[in-house]
């Protein structure tokens, strides 16, 4: 773990939150550390609120940051009880709402109240909304985004440069953009390279600042370095496609033995019948591409339910 990754004990929830330079203005709500994790969204976010401070950067609109599982960022921990960026769908939300607090598990106390801070946010004056959401993954690669909701969010997600995700909500659900785009709002997750990497801290800051410009927050002429910042998150996004269609997704049980064998990154090609990972007792069970397509997302580490992701060019229109 890098040095910046130290130092995430007494976090709050609210991370930053700065006005604009008038009522009603647009609302960027950018949201970090959904998986206890993936610190690096963090430690960007305050590079970002600092460089505001210190420059004196004016702001158009409202800028506000929240942090995701803070217990799980305490302990290093993806999850506690269960993933956090699974329990966002309509049914859990309301039936979150309707339930006794008492009775919440360690994600539903950070959920409620990261719920009830996006819904007074949302409940203030403002223009249109832009939510980021930063995340990272065990295995290494370059950036790459995944949407949801309105048209818009394509958009907000072309403007950061890197590859964009298609199809991700058909076969994983109760995301946090799954959330705000039900709400009708631009909403962005980017996948900013390997949890623990220096450069997924840059990555994610340049996207912070990329998406404040795309929402009409910061002007582009008040961004400092705003062409470093660019260049420094298209780095390695050089020879991707520009689009990938998610179609297929290894689901593991709960309790399941999996390990991926090593060597495997983001966007590695895969052909079909390729010995991708090992699974069940003992990891005597083969796991094989079913079809040649583009590696996603390879499991690296000990919790969650996604084994990995395989993805084909898109053919849909941009």
């Amino acid at each position: 773990m890098n040095s910046e990754s130290q130092g995430l004990s007494g976090l709050k929830r609210v991370l930053g939150d700065l006005p604009g330079a008038r009522p009603g203005g647009p609302l960027c709500v950018v949201t970090a550390g959904i998986h206890g994790n993936e610190p690096a969204g963090v430690h960007a976010l305050r590079r970002v609120f600092a460089t505001i401070a210190q420059g004196k950067v004016p702001l158009q609109g409202r800028f506000v940051a929240l942090c995701g599982n803070i217990a799980g960022l305490e302990r290093n921990a993806r999850f506690i009880s269960e993933d956090m960026n699974r329990v966002w769908s309509k049914e859990r939300v309301s039936a979150l709402r309707a339930s006794d607090p008492a009775r919440d598990n360690s994600e539903q106390r950070e959920q409620r109240d990261m719920l009830a801070h996006i819904d007074a946010d949302l409940d203030d004056p403002h223009g249109k909304v832009t939510h980021l959401d930063l995340h990272s993954t065990s295995s290494i690669g370059p950036p790459f985004t995944v949407i949801a909701g309105p048209g818009a969010s394509r958009a907000a997600a072309n403007h950061l440069g890197v590859p964009l995700l298609l199809g991700l909500d058909s076969v994983i659900g109760g995301t946090l953009i799954e959330h705000m785009g039900n709400l009708g709002h631009s909403t962005v997750l980017i996948e900013g390279g390997q949890n623990d990497a220096p450069s997924t801290i840059d990555h994610h800051e340049s996207a912070v600042w990329l998406t404040l410009e795309f929402a009409g927050v910061v002007r582009s002429a008040d961004i400092p370095e705003l062409d470093a910042l660019k260049a420094r998150l298209l780095a390695g996004a050089d020879g991707l496609p520009h689009e990938l269609e998610i179609g297929y997704r290894h689901r593991l049980e709960p309790e399941e033995e999996f390990r991926m064998l090593p060597g495997y990154s983001n966007f590695d090609d895969v052909v079909e019948g390729q010995l991708l990972a090992r699974s069940g007792p003992g990891f005597e069970i083969e796991v094989r591409a079913p079809w040649t397509g583009t590696l996603l997302m390879p499991r690296y580490q000990g919790q969650g339910l996604d084994g990995f992701f395989l993805g084909r060019r898109s053919t849909r229109a941009g």
